[in-house]
């Protein structure tokens, strides 16, 4: 928080404390009740909750240890209302019931939670009147900030949104943009799950998940890193082997493992662009009778929980979703504490290759 409270009196006690008539009157913890425990003024208690630096070592610890016995907590409502703020930020999705999203907004939570902001959430199905909708919808108006991750909404639509919330995108569907944006390399990713089957010496390697088309930039930037893998190998890339997908989801992923398996000449390993599409492919390899990793090695993309106990367990890239989480947050808030002035900055999150069962084997 940039802007220093310094409460004193019946204004602290108001704006600070939990309830206007103390413990006597509503049960709740007031300043003027951790004041007395203390053997400190109001203004004194008020500046220590508010993280006023000027407090003597022994004052602080005086007071947090009255605070932790009466078991105080701050109104965090008036806080924000003090403050000119709402305390609630949102988080807006395509699709919350695909595993990656639901795990990076717990992280989103968390790490809004030490900020002491609320998060609401939203899904856009990658519909851009609803991510219109969520950038300059009277919602908005409601709004510390924003973090999105549009599929539809379009450069030029973002320059001209007439809110003037602070925005963090996450995505590659808009990079280099006006705001914010938070990423990871998806073609560095790409690259390092390809090579990773090159180095089990497979060669007929399958990619499921391409999107050619409009919208689809997160999935060309992985068709991009699993076609340049292959050529430094010296693998002229099959193109009857890059199968696209309209969705990321397991049934997506099971069609085009069956299209793979009726081939004359079906893959030895399938780099699949999110786990779903690879466990979709999984359930089809063993339903027709192969081995994996013998007979087909299978690498996914996102380490979602579902991968860590499938039949066998799924090798995957792993985006740090904590990290990306917690960049986008300390961007939002910089910009909600008065940043906003400064250029837009493209924050980079980091990924590793996670080796599991589906192409190591039990061992």
């Amino acid at each position: 928080m940039k802007r220093e409270e310094r409460a004193s009196g019946a204004a602290a006690e108001q704006a600070d404390g939990a309830g206007a008539a103390g413990r006597r009157g509503n049960g709740k913890v007031t300043l003027k009740d951790v004041a007395a425990r203390a053997g400190v003024s109001i203004k004194t208690v008020s500046n220590v909750v508010n993280g006023y630096a000027h407090i003597t070592p022994e004052t602080r610890t005086r007071v947090e240890a009255a605070l932790e016995e009466l078991g105080y907590r701050p109104n965090l409502s008036a806080r924000h209302l003090r403050r000119g703020a709402s305390g609630i930020i949102a988080l807006v999705v395509p699709e919350l019931d695909v595993p990656y999203f639901a795990e990076l907004a717990r992280h989103v939570i968390g790490a809004a939670a030490e900020r002491s902001l609320t998060v609401i959430i939203d899904q856009t199905d990658g519909d851009p009147e609803r991510e219109r909708f969520a950038l300059d919808g009277d919602r908005a108006l409601l709004l510390d900030g924003l973090i999105l991750s549009p599929l539809g909404l379009s450069r030029e639509e973002l320059a001209e949104r007439r809110d003037r919330t602070p925005l963090v995108l996450l995505g590659e569907h808009i990079s280099g943009g006006p705001v914010d944006h938070v990423w990871i390399d998806n073609v560095a990713a790409a690259r390092a799950a390809t090579e990773h089957l090159l180095a089990l010496g497979r060669r007929r390697i399958a990619a499921i998940g391409d999107q050619p088309y409009e919208h689809g930039e997160t999935a060309q930037l992985r068709t991009r890193g699993f076609v340049t893998a292959l050529q430094e190998a010296g693998i002229a890339p099959d193109q009857r082997l890059i199968v696209p997908v309209p969705r990321f989801h397991r049934e997506h992923g099971a069609r085009a493992m069956e299209q793979l398996l009726d081939l004359e000449q079906p893959p030895d390993a399938v780099f699949a662009f999110n786990d779903l599409v690879a466990l979709g492919a999984l359930r089809v390899a063993l339903s027709r009778g192969l081995r994996v990793p013998e007979d087909v090695a299978i690498v996914g993309f996102d380490d979602v929980e579902d991968g860590r106990y499938s039949t066998p367990t799924l090798t995957t890239i792993a985006p740090d979703k904590e990290r990306i989480a917690r960049l986008a947050l300390d961007s939002l808030t910089a910009r909600i504490d008065g940043d906003g002035d400064q250029p837009a900055r493209e924050l980079e999150a980091p990924f590793e290759l996670v080796v599991r069962e589906s192409t190591a084997g039990r061992g």
